[in-house]
């Protein structure tokens, strides 16, 4: 694959920034992939071009017929999809299985989308609640409705789902109305610019509707006004930047944030080894850990077992973590490629040796592995890293996560001490638990569903038929508090509230009955 230089495409066109900001580069052979730059672009002009062409084209459009286009998308999408797998390889360092989980999610919440605006139909606006009677007079009522906002959507996605990040986020918006500006990270943003070429080369979108923008955000945030939106996904130290930005601030621009988060995953007490509880958890920690070599905002960080589980446990994991084929993803064996860029493995391991510091590293470690036929100075490998804690009192395990192929099992005392263990991390996307009573997992929901956005409830009945701890299903909440952004995304219909400004309207119960009829229900 040979170097190219990324454009981006703005106010209908697309634009050369001057110079190299960003090199992308194939973490296994740390060759140069491409280079991308925003300098010299007009990014005020683009936002406007988006506001008054993208909102032009789509807003005189029905619910149904914007969901047309998105379904639209994912056909595109379908039709050039076995160009796109190579370029997760060469960017990302997937392995095809990493791939496809990029891919087909974002393929997979398009249409998910697709069809729940065929469901809305004909309608230009949503109805929130039914009529509420306000006085004595039963004519004067009051209904909720959900109206399109007028402005940009403005999409910053993370470097480790190129296309989910990006078709996730643009799947609701542009089905509510709101054209889409997406910044993809830069140092993987080969895949999204690929795709948005082809979307934009088959004439699906009305003019605006779709901008993409390769390289830094420069001055980006600063056109923004009151109509705009902003979804962040990504480090917690950007979302403060962007949610703390000046123009932001003053404007009063809606901000979503989905942040990191050190993730949690529970063994019910009293579940032996090779119990169908015990392997369904084991199962689940292996793949969360190896699977994008654990660059998932969800992937499971803290492992919480009792302490007569603990070495049990530990074995279990390391067997199958050191059985792992680590290597050039390229090559059909290996079921874990590399962390995205040498800056990330570097991150990964100085917070392997955080954690080290209050833990025993059971395998793996903070040093490049020595793999057949690959360069250690010009790849990024981190070997799949299992630790245990030996200290109940330690704290970075509840502090640092570690954005790579690691976690660390966490042994508690008892139901009390587990929950209080959990809530240790501020706030989490996801947790799962895994046992064989049902009363116990109840608790769980209770005692620690606050602390999260998502949980995973594992009993004997659905250990081989659920969708898994860290995979992100449009119809569920995606999000969490805390620490993890308190942002809320997906979840159906309810993700298409970000997009839409709600207002109460009062007044006679027949124009109220007017508007309703012409309103789609989001319930």
């Amino acid at each position: 694959m040979s170097s190219e230089h990324l454009e981006s495409y703005l106010s209908g066109r697309w634009v050369r920034g001057e110079g190299v900001e960003t090199q992308l580069v194939d973490p296994v052979k740390g060759d140069e992939l491409a280079t991308a730059s925003t300098k010299g672009v007009d990014l005020k002009a683009a936002l406007e071009f988006a506001r008054t062409q993208g909102q032009g084209g789509l807003r005189t459009m029905s619910y149904a017929e914007r969901g047309k286009l998105v379904g639209a998308l994912a056909d595109v999408l379908i039709a050039n999809r076995a160009r796109y797998e190579d370029i997760a390889i060469a960017n990302s360092g997937n392995t095809k299985t990493d791939a496809a989980i990029d891919i087909d999610g974002g393929i997979g919440t398009l249409k998910y989308y697709a069809r729940l605006g065929a469901g809305l139909g004909d309608a230009r606006m949503l109805l929130d609640e039914k009529p509420v009677r306000l006085a004595k007079a039963e004519n004067y009522q009051a209904i909720h409705l959900m109206m399109p906002r007028r402005g940009v959507a403005i999409h910053i996605n993370a470097f480790n789902f190129p296309s989910w990040g990006l078709w996730e986020k643009a799947a609701v918006s542009l089905l509510a109305g709101v054209p889409v500006l997406a910044k993809p990270a830069s140092s993987t943003a080969l895949l999204a610019h690929a795709m948005v070429k082809d979307v934009i080369a088959a004439k699906v979108l009305p003019d605006g509707a779709l901008s993409l923008l390769c390289g830094g955000a420069g001055d980006l945030l600063d056109g923004l006004t009151s109509d705009d939106v902003i979804a962040f996904t990504g480090s917690a130290d950007t979302a403060r930047r962007v949610r703390g930005h000046a123009g932001v601030v003053a404007k009063s621009v809606p901000v979503n944030i989905e942040a990191d988060s050190i993730n949690a995953a529970l063994l019910a007490p009293g579940s032996a080894p090779a119990s169908a509880a015990f392997d369904a958890f084991v199962r689940e920690v292996v793949r969360e850990i190896t699977v994008k070599a654990g660059q998932k905002c969800t992937a499971i960080r803290r492992i919480f077992v009792t302490a007569d589980q603990a070495d049990a446990v530990a074995d279990a994991l390391a067997a199958k973590l050191k059985g792992t084929k680590v290597g050039d993803p390229r090559q059909a064996d290996t079921r874990m490629g590399p962390v995205v860029t040498r800056g990330q493995q570097a991150a990964a391991f100085d917070g392997i040796r955080r954690l080290a510091s209050e833990a025993v590293i059971v395998c793996g470690g903070a040093d490049a592995p020595e793999l057949d036929g690959i360069d250690s100075n010009r790849s990024a490998f981190v070997a799949p890293t299992l630790l245990k804690l030996a200290d109940a009192g330690a704290a970075a395990v509840h502090e640092v996560e570690v954005f790579g192929p690691a976690a660390t099992i966490v042994p508690y005392r008892d139901e009390a001490d587990a929950v209080a263990l959990v809530a240790r991390g501020g706030g989490s996307l996801v947790a799962s638990v895994y046992g064989e009573d049902q009363a116990f997992l109840a608790r769980m929901v209770r005692a620690i569903g606050p602390s999260h956005g998502r949980l995973l409830m594992v009993d004997p009945s659905i250990a081989s038929a659920h969708t898994g701890h860290g995979i992100v299903m449009p119809q569920c909440n995606h999000g969490g508090p805390g620490r993890a952004g308190a942002g809320e995304e997906l979840g159906g219909l309810y993700g298409l509230r970000f997009y839409h400004q709600r207002l109460a309207v009062q007044g006679s119960s027949d124009l109220l009955a007017s508007l309703e009829t012409t309103a789609a229900s989001l319930h």
